[in-house]
């Protein structure tokens, strides 16, 4: 839906989505099953101009094969696509179908500024597309939006950039460039960069290399350590900083390369390169793979956050305001944690709020031709 027909949704609505990524996506298509109906019941805002989440922002040189797992939303699975085919292309056309095929209504581009307290126990969530007042809200914006760049002294002269403006290898043919960071990302990076350039790879802990798949018993270990954290109140730490890297097309392309010798974080930047107490390496470019932060800024007029710095959770739920559902956060922050997390805080909603107050129709969540833009002329 464009801004322009935004303005004919109801101002009131029983919850308000905000992202339509893989958490948000799976939360829209559970609150539709559990009889929300769609613009009346709830409502879905996407800052981006289409549909695809962070996926449509990744690297051109991301391909399906070396994408770090990928789980299918609910009730519609993602067709075998080429493994050579950009991810950027691939994923969002899937959510793009996804959105058409289960009649999800999501407005956009509309980026939420601020979440306060409304009248009546109410929500009032402020977007540029307008401002809806709901009676909860579901925080499904992720993280790709703060791209986090830890501060070392020094300056450099040469190229530095974020894993979130990588667009693959070309433009360091021939060059020197330093890796930093030990997740997914800075491995995909060293695949591609290490076969035009030389690569130095940094990492502040030394890497865990695991030889085969994770078991589910430590999967759910390894999440539960993450959980913890937001059951706190602390910062979120992903995933991945606690389960190690696994067998993946990008880890052995990297190994192939002899890319994966890796070495302690700098002491220092220096105008040609970065440095070890007395030892300085001169380089051309600096990728920094070191990760993100929740985008939740738009919340901070609710005052959710605990003194450790983080939103306290049970479950997907704000300790400080049960009104108040995040997904794709902590140890949901995976697609296949996303879908989850999308059933459990609907299903919180339910026990808070009871039945929808405009519930859909039967008919209509089997009525394949149901479509916006049939809202949009109906309004």
């Amino acid at each position: 839906m464009t801004v322009d027909s935004a303005t004919k949704a109801p101002a009131e609505v029983d919850v308000v989505v905000v992202g339509a990524g893989q958490a948000g996506l799976s939360a829209a298509y559970h609150l539709r099953r559990r009889g929300f109906a769609p613009y009346q019941g709830f409502v879905v805002l996407d800052a981006d101009q289409a549909p695809g989440g962070a996926w449509a922002h990744r690297s051109p040189s991301l391909r399906m094969a070396t994408v770090h797992g990928f789980h299918d939303l609910p009730d519609f699975e993602l067709p075998a696509p080429d493994p050579a085919a950009p991810a950027r292309e691939v994923v969002p056309g899937y959510f793009a179908a996804y959105e058409a095929r289960h009649a999800l209504p999501v407005v956009r581009p509309a980026p939420v500024r601020a979440v306060r307290e409304g009248t009546g126990g109410r929500l009032t969530v402020e977007s540029s597309a307008g401002t809806w007042s709901a009676r909860a809200l579901i925080n499904a914006t992720g993280t790709w939006t703060r791209p986090f760049l830890p501060h070392y002294p020094g300056h450099f002269g040469g190229r530095q950039l974020h894993y979130a403006d990588y667009r693959g290898p070309a433009e360091f043919a021939g060059r020197k460039v330093v890796v930093v960071g030990g997740g997914a990302s800075a491995i995909q990076v060293l695949s591609e960069v290490a076969e035009v350039a030389g690569t130095i790879w940094v990492t502040r802990r030394e890497p865990v290399f695991r030889d085969g798949p994770f078991s589910p018993e430590a999967g759910r270990a390894a999440v539960a350590l993450v959980a913890e954290r937001v059951q706190q109140g602390l910062p979120v730490r992903s995933v991945v900083s606690v389960t190690g890297l696994g067998p993946s097309v990008a880890l052995r392309r990297a190994e192939r390369l002899d890319a994966l010798h890796r070495q302690p974080m700098f002491d220092r930047l220096t105008e040609h390169g970065v440095a070890w107490g007395t030892r300085e390496v001169a380089v051309d470019a600096i990728v920094w793979a070191t990760g993100f932060r929740p985008e939740v800024g738009h919340l901070a007029p609710l005052g959710l956050r605990e003194p450790g710095g983080g939103i306290r959770l049970d479950g997907t739920e704000a300790v400080a305001d049960a009104r108040v559902q995040l997904v794709g956060y902590g140890p949901s922050a995976s697609t296949v944690g996303a879908n989850r997390a999308g059933r459990a805080a609907v299903n919180r909603i339910v026990a808070l709020l009871g039945a929808p107050a405009q519930p859909v129709s039967r008919a209509s969540l089997s009525r394949a031709s149901w479509s916006q833009a049939s809202w949009s002329q109906a309004s």
